[in-house]
């Protein structure tokens, strides 16, 4: 049962997991085969934010400017880009 969160700013989040069970049972094969392809680039893309904001603690922005928040931004991604290649990089 899937259970939702209320926040102070009136914001809500559903904690219910989505999974293919959970699709529609009339859903064709080629449109099964499409919300495969976009769930696989959607983890490959997803992936580098979990380290900006898991790893460097970049949860939130913070109103330090446009210029100081862009080069932090992208500092983090060179970061993270060097945490995630650092396999191929030791190799």
């Amino acid at each position: 049962m899937p259970v939702t969160l209320a926040f102070k700013s009136g914001t809500s989040i559903s904690t219910a997991k989505t999974s293919p069970d959970s699709l529609p049972n009339d859903l064709a094969p080629d449109k099964l085969k499409a919300e495969k392809i976009k769930a696989s680039v959607r983890a490959i893309v997803e992936h580098p934010f979990r380290y900006i904001k898991q790893v460097f603690g970049y949860s939130k922005v913070r109103y330090r400017g446009l210029a100081k928040n862009n080069n932090r931004l992208h500092l983090l991604a060179a970061f993270s880009s060097l945490l995630i290649g650092e396999k191929y990089l030791l190799a």
